[in-house]
């Protein structure tokens, strides 16, 4: 592998966009230490210590720490991916957007730029509820968040954050387009990835004091290497259907007659299901720290990380997005149709409606074992925490987004390699990404 990424130096324009890539994750990685007019950075980074494990840490986690300095990308790319979800689920629904997307190109550049609509909508909407949310606040000790309140703090922060927001969108789609991977999942991936030496030096302080043992330390290393191992396992893993296509005599050519399969992945909804699971439990713990009545904050403390119910739902929630994302991105009775208007059949099952309800059964079965994978490693951060005081969120959706998207990026980098006739990072067999 050591020899393969040496051979990246020897491709002129893999290089390049290598560089680019990295040039413009340095610019995202600069932009998040530029704050916002008008805030207590001191104070505000008191407020939310003593706010995590609520939806805050969770948006704060997917800006790299943008939020807690609310610098101009405190709303970090959250709003795109959101406006994307809300894109792909009013596919379904609605015709003009599903006649759209089966269009091609240029139905593809159409939603695109109704997405980028729909993430300058979302940023002011979230702008101003940020900036209204905080004008009401105080760090401890009474200290307020906000140096100067009014409406010219809040257009101030609405058209920042917006304005961060659409760069942010901007530096992912040149990512994209100049440089190597998907630039959207490289900037959370450079945001979470930037928590990890906070976390390794929090480590180093714990085993210091003797707070945490050699052993214990050894261990969960140990087990991370596992964990990790275990997620690239099943990425990787999928149920194969496969495909006959009978000849077809056209004139005087004969099509068809070859074999193929379908690949049904174990995960095919990706991050989606724990990143909806953890907006919805997290809510009232958000809630609980702007209204101060006493219900509400039962309701919080009751769904906190490590307390039964939050696991309970939590598990609960990641397996019904799975089920209902992937859903909506694979519908086995489309794919049965087109198998038998080209003459496709699964050896053994008949075309047509047997053909979907098989598939359904098959995907339905992979589905649950894939939203059970999903949860045990979602589940993980919590048990290490309250067993073992580890300082930081090893597994959940960080980890899936961060492997998932290195293996993605590698993937790409060994296509350019191989299109150019050099060998992969591999010798033997390739490295294949999530897709």
């Amino acid at each position: 592998m050591l020899g393969g990424f040496a051979t990246i130096g020897r491709i002129p324009e893999l290089k390049r966009r290598i560089g680019t890539s990295l040039l413009l994750l340095a610019v995202y990685r600069i932009g998040v230490h530029i704050p916002t007019p008008y805030i207590n950075t001191h104070a505000l980074e008191a407020y939310f210590n003593a706010a995590k494990g609520t939806l805050l840490g969770l948006f704060d986690m997917f800006s790299g720490g943008a939020l807690s300095h609310f610098s101009v990308f405190a709303l970090g790319i959250m709003p795109y991916i959101s406006s994307s979800i809300i894109l792909q689920l009013l596919t379904v629904v609605i015709p003009t957007l599903e006649k759209l997307s089966k269009e091609g190109e240029a139905g593809r550049k159409k939603i695109t730029q109704y997405t980028r609509y729909g993430t300058v909508i979302l940023s002011c909407i979230q702008g101003f509820g940020i900036a209204v949310g905080l004008e009401s606040q105080h760090a401890p000790g009474d200290v307020p968040l906000v140096l100067m309140s009014g409406w010219g703090f809040r257009l101030i922060t609405v058209l920042t954050l917006t304005a961060g927001t659409a760069f942010i969108m901007w530096l992912g789609e040149q990512i994209t387009e100049r440089g190597i991977g998907n630039g959207i999942s490289l900037i959370i991936f450079a945001g979470i990835v930037a928590g990890i030496p906070n976390a390794l030096i929090s480590t180093a302080r714990l085993v210091q004091a003797g707070e945490m043992s050699i052993f214990i330390l050894t261990g969960l290393a140990v087990m991370m290497l596992a964990v990790v191992a275990f997620i690239i396992f099943m990425e990787r893993g999928q149920r194969r259907i496969p495909v006959q296509y009978a000849k077809r005599v056209v004139g005087r050519r004969v099509y068809g007659g070859q074999n193929t399969h379908i690949p049904l992945k174990i995960n095919a909804s990706g991050v989606i299901p724990p990143i909806f699971a953890s907006s919805i439990i997290m809510f009232p713990a958000t809630v609980a720290n702007f209204i101060k009545v006493p219900w509400v904050q039962s309701v919080s403390q009751a769904l906190s990380p490590g307390h039964w119910a939050y696991v309970a739902l939590y598990v609960g929630f990641i397996i019904f997005f799975c089920f209902f994302y992937t859903a909506i991105v694979f519908n086995p009775v489309d794919v049965a149709e087109n198998m038998k208007k080209y003459g496709g059949f699964i050896p053994g099952i008949r075309p047509g409606r047997p053909t979907s309800e098989y598939l359904d059964k098959v995907l339905s079965r992979i589905t649950l074992g894939g939203a059970l994978y999903i949860s045990a490693v979602c589940v993980l951060p919590t048990l290490l925490i309250q067993r073992f005081g580890v300082p930081f969120y090893f597994g959940g959706t960080a980890l899936l987004i961060v492997i998932g998207v290195a293996m993605d990026t590698l993937s790409q980098i060994e296509a350019h390699m191989l299109s150019r006739h050099y060998e992969g990072f591999l010798k033997s067999g390739r490295l294949k990404g999530r897709r």
